[in-house]
């Protein structure tokens, strides 16, 4: 915690408000440590159950985070706006950022022909009680959904994965109730478990995605949820094989006490098949977004799934937000149906596989063992983080501490290979290397 900073506070509400003033104006910094229940109660002049309830109840929040031995921390991404000071600093002058997860801005198809050509549309405008998903785009969202080979009946819009899985959690679980997570998994997801209330249970991984005997753990624990990422898994790289699919679904079948949730992000950026688990259990969705092939900014997801299952998140978004965009709609449509940005997402595809593949052969030449089976991530497993981040740093490369991305998975960083040039990856991958002389690896977690 930060010494300029002082708590304060009678009551729990007092000292909550306290704790979470501090985060947002980044006196309490992301990973700072509070004060032990004891010594805080002692230092306010109040009882150690008033203190124990203002930290359980910026947990509940997903502000705080209990980290055992190391105490009672501030999340890496707490839920609160934070004031432009407090926000994550740029990488040291000079220094190439390897660590947002971001696609190429090089590689995104240009929107300007598409938007004039919308802004030409001299059609009636949408009002309130026509607005909704329109039939063409559900049309070809389920033509392209089924050329997969996912079911796609019910059908609706969210704004993007995160959004689609948020209200799916929202319409399914209530705090405290259990959800399986990968693990290492997407940091915005954790994030947003923690922020909903919801107790997380980290699945393992490896490169053919969720173990079986991981899935399994956490159903006997309890799971309520179980949220898998099809291909291009964030961090790792990870995509469901064949086999992989198999097994979940012969696990799952049947399921009437679990919501099943895929997470297809990539979608046409994935340059391996996919095997979709949809249809395995009662209760399933199946989100494919359009932020990583066509831009973050086109905040659309598909949603597809079990007639319930849509019906309550159509149902919350129209008492709610009331509908994604239909100028939004229009625009992807066009993308879709344009052959040209068809050709432009496809080299995208293979302009980052190549750039994974030659990053994880440089770091085989020296010795390390790094996972990117599909997507713009590569995962390279360290002995410790903190010392390997700050030596890459001093080197001029900013990556990403896997501290953000596991529960219980063994250190790691992430680096995003979006940004890449090929003669970047022999200097990257002896800076790695002098950096880092990790274990052989055991895959992700242990």
């Amino acid at each position: 915690m930060s010494a300029h900073y002082q708590l304060t506070g009678t009551t729990a509400v007092e000292i909550s408000a306290s704790i979470e003033s501090g985060i947002r104006t980044g006196a309490l910094s992301p990973g700072a440590a509070l004060p032990p229940v004891r010594a805080l109660a002692a230092e306010l002049a109040v009882s150690p159950a008033t203190v124990a309830r203002a930290y359980q109840e910026l947990r509940q929040r997903g502000l705080l985070a209990t980290a055992g031995r190391h105490g009672t921390r501030v999340r890496p991404r707490p839920p609160v706006a934070a004031r432009r000071s407090a926000l994550r600093p740029p990488p040291l002058p000079g220094a190439r950022d390897l660590s947002r997860g971001e696609p190429d801005p090089r590689l995104l198809p240009p929107l300007g022909p598409h938007l004039a050509a919308l802004a030409a549309d001299d059609g009636p405008p949408v009002g309130y009680s026509d607005a909704g998903v329109l039939p063409e785009l559900a049309e070809a969202a389920r033509a392209r959904l089924r050329a997969d080979g996912v079911p796609a009946g019910d059908l609706t819009l969210t704004g993007g994965a995160l959004d689609g899985i948020e209200r799916l959690l929202g319409a399914h679980l209530r705090p405290g109730d259990a959800v399986a997570v990968e693990d290492p998994g997407w940091a915005n997801l954790l994030d947003l478990v923690a922020a909903l209330g919801l107790r997380p249970i980290g699945v393992p991984l490896d490169d053919e995605g969720p173990q079986v005997a991981g899935v399994a753990a956490a159903l006997a624990a309890g799971a309520r949820a179980l949220i898998i990422t099809s291909r291009a898994q964030n961090p790792t790289g990870a995509a469901v094989s064949e086999e992989r699919a198999e097994a979940l679904r012969a696990l799952l079948a049947g399921r009437r006490d679990l919501l099943l949730i895929e997470d297809d992000h990539a979608a046409e950026l994935a340059r391996v098949p996919l095997h979709p688990l949809a249809g395995a259990t009662a209760s399933w969705a199946f989100l494919r977004s359009v932020s990583k092939p066509f831009g973050p900014d086109l905040r659309l997801a598909v949603l597809v799934g079990d007639e319930t299952t849509v019906a309550r998140v159509s149902g919350r978004t129209r008492v709610g937000a009331g509908w994604v965009s239909t100028v939004l709609q229009r625009l992807v449509l066009a993308l879709w149906r344009d052959p040209a940005v068809t050709e432009l997402v496809q080299r995208a595809a293979q302009s980052y596989e190549q750039r994974r593949d030659g990053l994880l052969a440089a770091l085989a030449e020296h010795g390390l063992t790094a996972h990117g089976r599909s997507g713009i991530n590569v995962w390279l497993p360290v002995a410790d983080e903190t010392s390997t981040v700050t030596a890459l740093r001093d080197a001029g490369w900013a990556v990403a501490p896997g501290a953000l991305y596991r529960i219980a998975a063994p250190p790691a960083l992430r680096i995003t290979v979006s940004s890449l040039e090929p003669t970047d990856l022999a200097p990257l991958a002896a800076a790695l290397a002098q950096a880092e002389n990790p274990p052989p690896s055991r895959g992700f977690p242990t």
